[in-house]
């Protein structure tokens, strides 16, 4: 493992779970899991915070777990993966005029374009998350993707900016921070759930992210190495759930574990003459549910989710020629049966499930590459993307490890290896050392006393010699 790299954490605040990672990159580029806790979460619905001091009890049962596969972590700040209805985003453009057109331009230039986005006029109740550049435009010359180097006057770019509620947001911090810990930065969901399934090829041929969660679906597409659009949709395995419940009289813990292990997404595929018994309430008899009417159900929801999608590919003018990648599903959600067929016989276009393991190093934890832990990884690997671009350097205490378990041969032959490099002079003891300070203090205050009295008697002197 590489020791220098940094240990970064990813904290995904769900609807239904709250999950922590930590991860190093080893020399390969691959990222080791030195930690990873996760907890149920209570206080968020849709993607938002709506109960802060339940979602600390969360947030502090993920660490406890977390510390608990790994006793020598010690996390102070964190990535936070951010969703909700209340995600927006917007294009602009955006430009600046360079003073000395002679010198080549820099990412000092770069940085001071994005950071003048920041300034873009939003409703008074929302906040820049994120400002994403797109394209380049360098004097005359358009579809730039990298600038630096280049001589122009004039430099501009096409922007994606993703904006969210400020109460909204507020709340996040303030979960986290009476958690114990500093948000590092806040990381749009899809964005981080891209970086953990996607590979450079799909990136260019252009695919569309589709992360079904508890309480949202996210939507990210990406076409030609660019980000072409975002959005949240405001329905996902929450809805599903409760739509279960609702349809057929059941608790909701008999809803979601008659989801998870008998659901299909597309009821033609679901045998008719199959059925689930569920224990009768209070002396009540048994009932029978049908795995046909659940997966009706399951399909209608999924079929709507669906179809937002395909409103908001129409959006932005990318059909299925255009999707060459076609849509990875990830997250809890895409685990359904068959969702795989319902998604492309809705959409058109070609359909895959995304597992986090494109980026993990062999001898993970087997749980790790399931969809629902994209969003996590995808954070850790936001943060070493900041690193490596040295966009925000990462501070000494980020998240440090006690090897004070872990190298105590690694001290004992460091010693070892001081010891034959030391002399037979002895060295002082800290009490030598101590009692030697003090009497240097001591000298030190009586040459001063001595001084003040000199001159005190000469003063005394020189008035008797006035007065003679």
């Amino acid at each position: 493992m590489n020791q220098e790299a940094p240990i970064i954490v990813g904290l995904d605040i769900g609807t239904t779970k709250i999950a922590a990672i930590a991860g190093r990159k080893n020399e390969f580029g691959k990222l080791e899991i030195l930690g990873f806790g996760k907890a149920t979460s209570f206080g968020v619905q849709h993607g938002m915070v709506l109960n802060i001091d339940q979602t600390i009890k969360a947030i502090r049962q993920a660490l406890e777990n977390c510390y608990a596969s790994n006793p020598n972590l010690e996390i102070n700040e964190v990535y936070v993966g951010i969703a909700g209805h209340h995600i927006k985003s917007l294009q602009t453009r955006g430009d600046i005029v360079r003073n000395d057109t002679d010198a080549e331009i820099s990412q000092k230039d770069i940085d001071q374009l994005i950071n003048d986005q920041y300034k873009t006029v939003i409703p008074a109740s929302d906040q820049i998350i994120d400002v994403i550049p797109q394209q380049y435009i360098v004097d005359s010359l358009q579809n730039i993707t990298y600038p630096i180097g280049m001589s122009g006057v004039k430099v501009g770019a096409n922007f994606h900016i993703i904006t969210g509620d400020k109460n909204a947001i507020r709340n996040i911090n303030r979960s986290v921070e009476k958690s114990g810990l500093k948000i590092r930065d806040l990381v749009l969901q899809p964005l981080a759930s891209a970086a953990a399934v996607m590979c450079d090829m799909d990136f260019e041929a252009g695919v569309a992210i589709v992360d079904i969660g508890g309480g949202t679906t996210d939507l990210a597409v990406f076409y030609e190495g660019i980000l072409k659009h975002t959005a949240v949709i405001p329905y996902g395995g929450e809805n599903i759930t409760n739509d279960i419940k609702n349809g057929l009289g059941v608790l909701k813990t008999q809803a979601e574990q008659m989801k998870v292990q008998f659901g299909y997404a597309l009821a033609d595929e679901a045998k008719s003459n199959a059925y689930i018994t569920i224990p009768g309430l209070r002396g009540q008899s048994p009932k029978e549910i049908s795995v046909k009417n659940l997966a009706h159900i399951i399909q209608a929801r999924m079929s709507e989710i669906l179809d937002f999608v395909v409103y908001h590919l129409k959006q932005i003018g990318m059909d299925n020629k255009m999707l060459n990648g076609g849509i990875i599903l990830t997250g809890g959600g895409s685990q359904l049966k068959h969702l795989i067929q319902l998604t492309e016989y809705t959409t058109g276009v070609s359909a895959r499930i995304g597992f986090p393991n494109e980026h993990l190093a062999s001898g993970h934890i087997d749980e790790l590459t399931k969809p629902m832990y994209a969003t996590c990884v995808g954070l850790i690997l936001k943060g070493y993307n900041d690193y490596e671009n040295d966009r925000k350097a990462l501070e000494e205490n980020y998240v440090k490890i006690n090897t004070s378990y872990l190298a105590k041969e690694q001290a004992a032959q460091t010693m070892a290896a001081q010891e034959e490099t030391w002399t037979e002079e002895p060295h002082p003891s800290s009490q030598e050392i101590q009692d030697r300070k003090a009497k240097e203090r001591n000298a030190s205050l009586k040459n001063f006393l001595d001084k003040m009295k000199t001159k005190i008697i000469d003063m005394f002197t020189e008035e008797e010699d006035a007065k003679l």
